[in-house]
């Protein structure tokens, strides 16, 4: 999604909408937890994806009492594991893709040009 198509609101808002003082939100900033998008005169904007992550941070220090240390140790794995994900999931499509190839009678390890499919390309199920 580009920037210019994104909902921001400001911080008076989220602290409201949360229950939390500004100088919260602030703290959340300097540790590196959050990071809202500035405005052109300096004022924090959060998006949705701040917003999903500050609602992360509230759950696990207010419901499960983690610390903030604990907070980024917390989210730094949870970003990796979102990382390691998404290859999984581009391995399993290059896995698919060989199976499906090998069943059609394609050998594509030879080619002098990779073929990734389209209108030229010949599939069959």
């Amino acid at each position: 999604m580009q920037a210019r198509n994104r909902k921001y609101v400001m911080i008076s808002v989220v602290a409201e909408r949360f229950e939390i003082h500004p100088q919260t939100l602030r703290l959340y900033e300097r540790e590196g937890l959050l990071t809202p998008a500035r405005s052109a005169g300096n004022t924090r904007l959060y998006d949705e994806e701040a917003l999903r992550r500050l609602e992360t941070i509230l759950i696990l220090t207010r419901d499960l009492g983690v610390n903030l240390a604990g907070v980024e140790v917390i989210l730094n794995l949870r970003e990796q594991l979102d990382q390691a994900q998404g290859e999984v999931d581009r391995l399993l499509r290059v896995v698919k893709d060989e199976i499906r190839d090998r069943r059609a009678g394609i050998q594509r390890e030879h080619a002098l040009v990779r073929v990734e499919g389209g209108p030229l390309a010949r599939t069959h199920k």
